[in-house]
């Protein structure tokens, strides 16, 4: 049954370089290649610096559906025009599912659904309604979950946080969700294009060097603070670390200054925005991988520095304890806890068989759970089980 070919709609507010995108894209890809499933992707075209993934998708043949009014800002008169073209659109050709991503899409999405009787699964990437948003916004996003929710056939969660979060809030019961971890291309991870040393030789890394990297925008939540405070206690007792940040965004300038400022300007190294096809040689060039961001899903980064054969420092937030197991794949410390996080990393850079240890755990236990094929093929089970009336 699973090989039978299907009629789905995927629907997106944006398709940017990002987790939640690129999470979209690999399930329409492997629908359209691997399945014969007839696949249209609808999405507005707001755009970021980080790049663009709709023109990978057309590029493979799937079928591409543009919203021009629709972008990630609350706009009531473009959000009207833009659900009635998505009404439109599946009018049009009536899918026989409709899968919803990202918040915007997925309250408009599953109300379009539900006005025209088309069974609808929304994957939540990332709570609507987290840490760091103003009271009002926060609790305006967890009504419009709670709406939405009631006009929802099944939620997928890329993390059983995810999920966790949204009962508490009252949103669905347990039987309505499904944890499918958010896939990816394994293989660049577990085999770097080029040798570790000459990475680190095009970034101006000396063999006896240790670094310290992280990936992420230099942007608000994205927690790079904590990591330069870490920094300051580290770099006098281990004058041969470096901090490797890859990513760009509006608060470089903020960073690099206060880094001046504490004298270690020559133990960063700020790669600005890079290409994703990039990023598995960068991890590679990386002895320890660190995240530090105040909210995130299930940080794909995580993932990758472990596929990659690297020990993982992350703040225990939302799905982190799902891939970061303490003692066994790296070290999960406390929010915003600096001294536990200056510790966490200070104990992997004196222990270097002990990174090496957790690296290889971590690489042994996610790669099958974190290929995008398996994903897809977890993903169109859960259709057929809501097709069929499970």
């Amino acid at each position: 049954m699973s090989e039978t070919p299907l009629h789905v709609t995927h629907f997106i507010t944006r398709m940017i370089v990002g987790g939640a995108q690129e999470n979209t894209l690999w399930t329409v890809l492997d629908q359209h290649r691997e399945y014969g499933d007839k696949v249209t992707l609808i999405s507005g075209v707001d755009e970021g610096p980080e790049g663009e993934l709709l023109t990978v998708a057309r590029e493979a043949g799937v079928k591409v559906e543009i919203i021009p009014e629709l972008g990630r800002a609350l706009h009531p008169w473009k959000d009207w025009k833009s659900y009635r073209a998505l009404i439109r659109l599946l009018k049009q050709d009536p899918p026989q599912i409709l899968h919803t991503h990202s918040s915007k899409a997925g309250v408009m999405g599953r109300s379009a659904a539900k006005k025209l009787k088309i069974p609808v699964i929304h994957t939540i990437h990332g709570a609507a309604f987290h840490y760091g948003q103003p009271a009002l916004l926060h609790n305006l996003y967890k009504q419009a979950e709670r709406w939405a929710g009631k006009r929802t056939d099944h939620f997928i969660t890329v993390c059983d946080a995810m999920r966790n979060q949204y009962l508490a809030a009252g949103i669905g019961s347990p039987e309505d969700y499904t944890t499918i971890y958010s896939g990816m291309d394994v293989e660049p991870f577990l085999k770097p294009s080029r040798s570790r040393d000459e990475i680190r030789q095009d970034l101006g890394i000396a063999p006896d060097e240790i670094v310290i990297g992280k990936i992420a925008r230099l942007f608000h939540l994205k927690g790079h603070h904590f990591l330069i405070e870490a920094a300051k206690r580290l770099v006098p007792d281990h004058p041969e670390v470096k901090f490797l940040l890859v990513g760009d965004g509006v608060l470089r300038e903020q960073y690099q200054q206060e880094i001046a400022a504490a004298d270690m300007t020559d133990h960063f190294i700020f790669t600005g925005l890079v290409p994703p096809t990039e990023v598995p040689d960068l991890i590679h060039a990386m002895d320890i991988v660190a995240h530090t961001s105040e909210w995130e899903g299930l940080a794909r980064v995580l993932v990758q520095g472990l596929l990659a054969g690297k020990p993982v420092v992350s703040f225990d937030i939302d799905g982190a304890r799902e891939v970061v197991i303490p003692e066994e794949t790296g070290f999960l410390v406390p929010f915003a806890d600096v001294d536990a996080l200056t510790h966490a990393l200070r104990s992997l850079l004196t222990d270097r068989e002990l990174g090496e240890q957790f690296g290889r755990t971590g690489r042994e236990r996610f790669t099958d759970p974190f290929r995008h094929q398996t994903m897809t093929r977890r993903i169109r089970e859960v259709y057929f089980d809501l097709l069929s009336g499970k």
